[in-house]
Parts: structure tokens; sequence; C-alpha cells
């Protein structure tokens, strides 16, 4: 408990829209990786989330994660005018003395993904919000999730776009089992095809997160 008291101290001092509830199951998730693949951070801002990440991965094997923004803000940032959020990012993984695990793709989801051949264990998708864009971070990085890793989704509760593809492409999905959810975070082990016990599991876990 130390330890993750110390992370959180460090991870809120960052800019970032993460609970610490949030950021403790991403510790733990990246923890658990056997080093079977890569992590994949989609949408990393400030570097919040990395933060809780790279912590995780360095409690367990040293998984490198590979945090992938453009870092020109959102939709509602971009009315203020052009903005670069890279060097605050990078500043804060130095402080955080997590550098050497975390590895920056300054590009979109699409660009990041073109060229990217490595298995991966755990994805956080956590980028732009809207429905079409949730999407399609769902489809290009699917393919490269491994059996068995994980896929999870930041706002889930409160945006409708990320709720949508959830529902749409992981609750009523046969390629995943073992759906749970942290506040605004679902998460699921991908499976080749799960099991009528596994879709009713998930069916019930369906119910609880539209009802909290």
């Amino acid at each position: 408990m130390y330890i993750i008291k110390e992370i959180q101290k460090i991870a809120n001092k960052i800019d970032g829209y993460l609970h610490d509830r949030e950021g403790q199951l991403l510790y733990n998730l990246a923890k658990k990786c056997k080093g079977r693949g890569v992590i994949v951070e989609i949408g990393s801002w400030k570097g919040k989330s990395t933060v809780w990440l790279a912590k995780g991965s360095k409690a367990g094997k040293g998984v490198k994660i590979y945090a992938v923004d453009p870092h020109t803000g959102g939709y509602e940032h971009k009315k203020f005018g052009e903005i670069s959020t890279f060097e605050e990012f990078k500043r804060n993984i130095e402080k955080s003395q997590v550098n050497d695990i975390v590895i920056p793709l300054v590009k979109t989801s699409r660009d990041a993904a073109k060229n990217f051949n490595q298995p991966v264990e755990l994805i956080f998708i956590d980028g732009d919000h809207e429905y079409e864009a949730v999407k399609l971070d769902f489809e290009l990085w699917f393919p490269r999730l491994i059996s068995g890793g994980i896929m999870a989704f930041h706002d889930v509760i409160s945006h409708p776009g990320p709720k949508k593809v959830v529902k749409e492409f992981v609750y009523k999905s046969r390629s995943f089992r073992n759906i749970k959810f942290v506040d605004s975070i679902v998460y699921a082990e991908k499976t080749g095809a799960n099991s009528l016990r596994d879709r009713l599991k998930n069916k019930f876990v369906f119910f609880l997160n539209n009802i909290y």
C-alpha cells in the first residue's frame, strides 16, 4: 500500500482525468503482464496514466510501454489554437523516473499502428472519445492483442463513444471473457471463442455496468 500511496503522490501532480482507483487498476494490470507482449497506451495526454502503467510494469516484468499520442490535444483544446503537450509529457515521465521503460510514439493511433509489428499484452484505449475514433482504435489494435491479453477502455460510463464501442465489440463479442470494470474503465481478456458461461457472465457485468 505504501508504494501505491507514493505513486498517487507522483501521479496527482500530473494534469489528467484519471481517478486513483483507475490508476491502481492500470498499475495492477501492467504488473501482471508476463512479458509475452508489450503494453500500448492510446492517448497519453500529459502522462498521468502512463506513469501508473510504467510503475506497475516496473514492479512486474518490466514490459515496455508504447505511449501513442500526437500531443496536439482534443477538439476541446484546439478551439483555443494549436497546442503541444509533448514537452510536458516528457518532463513528467522523466520526473517520475520511468523514461527508461516508456517509448513515446508522437503519432495518431492510425499512423502508429501502420508499422507496429510487436505483440501486445495489454492495451489501454483513452484517445479521441468520438464513436468512430474509438471504433477505429479498437479495429486497429485488437488484431495485435495476444490471446489472453487485456484490452481496457477509459470513460465508458461518461462518454457515449467508448460506451457504444464496448457494448458492440466487447460485451456482444465471442472474443472476450472476464469482463470487469473499475469506475469508468471497462477491461476484458481476449479469447479465441468464449463459452456459454463466459457470455452469461459478460451479460451480468453489462447489466451491472449500466446500473452504475
